[in-house]
Parts: structure tokens; sequence; C-alpha cells
């Protein structure tokens, strides 16, 4: 592609004489798209020539810009505050919050809570039994070893947040799970987390393998 050689003293107005006639060795412009400017400083360098420009594009404001206060409109002003910004609860996944520990005066969850926790978790349904509402989850696995080992991986989880589903083992190869806040008769906030957590447990190597069809 041909290039061009351009000299640009209105760039550099206070540059000496000497220098100005060299400047069009440090730029190339392509003229195929007539943008680009790229600049040539290895070349320079390596010929010992001085470095004429410094970090291009810096330069000291001028006396106008200083009367206009430009560096208080830029987005970079040196008076910028910048904070890093902790986390607040409503903006971690359910996984990520832990169980608190709850009043038996706290009423359940109302039902649109409910039903907007109920999108954030996996395979639970609502059931209603004895006159409260529960979550429940069904896992079909290979095997009854596998269901066992399960229910083992649940307890850890339910232990580390203290609060505990109830499980069951059915023949011959189904986990059920069922949460519910017993002390407030309904669903608490910590069901759900639970729930959650409970989503992350490593199921793959437990269900039922997939058949190939030749």
């Amino acid at each position: 592609m041909a290039t061009t050689h351009l000299s640009y003293p209105f760039l550099f107005p206070n540059l000496s004489s000497p220098y100005k006639q060299r400047l069009p060795e440090l730029f190339n412009v392509p003229t195929r798209s007539g943008l680009g400017l790229r600049l040539r400083r290895s070349r320079t360098q390596a010929m010992g020539a001085p470095d004429l420009l410094g970090d291009f594009g810096a330069r000291d404001p001028f006396p106008a810009e200083l009367e206009s206060n430009f560096g208080e409109k830029v987005v970079g002003n040196g008076n910028t505050e910048h904070k890093i910004l902790i986390p607040n609860l409503p903006a971690l996944s359910l996984a990520q919050q832990q169980c608190q520990p709850l009043s038996p005066l706290q009423p359940p969850l109302s039902d649109d809570d409910i039903q907007s926790l109920l999108r954030k978790v996996v395979g639970w349904r609502l059931i209603d039994e004895e006159g409260g509402l529960k979550l429940q989850c069904l896992w079909k696995l290979r095997d009854y070893e596998c269901g066992i080992e399960l229910i083992n991986r649940i307890y850890k989880v339910a232990a580390s947040a203290r609060h505990y589903p109830n499980l069951h083992l059915e023949q011959p190869n189904q986990v059920r799970a069922e949460l519910w806040t017993s002390s407030i008769g309904g669903l608490s906030l910590n069901d759900f987390i639970v729930a959650a957590k409970i989503d992350e447990i490593k199921t793959s190597d437990l269900v039922p393998r997939k058949r190939i069809w030749a």
C-alpha cells in the first residue's frame, strides 16, 4: 500500500526549525484510508535521534483552557472519588448467602416473595401439606447406592448452613428432599438459600447414564 509523508508544523508551533524539517520521518499516513496516523519512533530512536514527542498526545494546557476549568468537565478528573463497592445482600446469588436465625414470631414469606424466589432455584416445586407450603425436589439416580451418596452430599451442605431438609431415600433409586421452616409454620428465605446450595451439588456421576443408540 502506497504511503505519503506529510509535515505537521501546526502540531508543533514552538518546535525549532531543524526539528520541524525532520517531522515527516516520524509519521506515515496511509493514503488508502486517509486515517491511521502511525508513529515511527523505533526508527528514529535506532538512529540515535532525540525523542521529539515524548508521550504522544500529551501537552500542557493552554491558558484559555485553564481559565475555562476544562479539567472539571472531563472523565478522569483527578478529584474523582473511586470506590470499590462490596455487593450488598440482594446482589448476591442465593447460594452465596448465609442462613440467619429466625424468631418464631416472624411470619412466613408472602406469596409474591415465594414466587419470585422460586424462579431462582432449579428443580424445586411448591407443595401444600399440613397447612403450610414446602419446597420439594426429586432426583432419579442410577441405583440405591447412588441415592445414599446423594443424601450424604446434601447433608454436608445442610450441616454447613445449619438448616436441614427432610430427606427420603425411596426404592428403588429416588431421593426426595423437602424444605420448610417449622418454627414459623411456612417458608423462609433460609429454605431457598439451602435449596440453591443443594442445586450446586455435583450429581452427574450419580444419575443414570444416557443410552447411545446405534
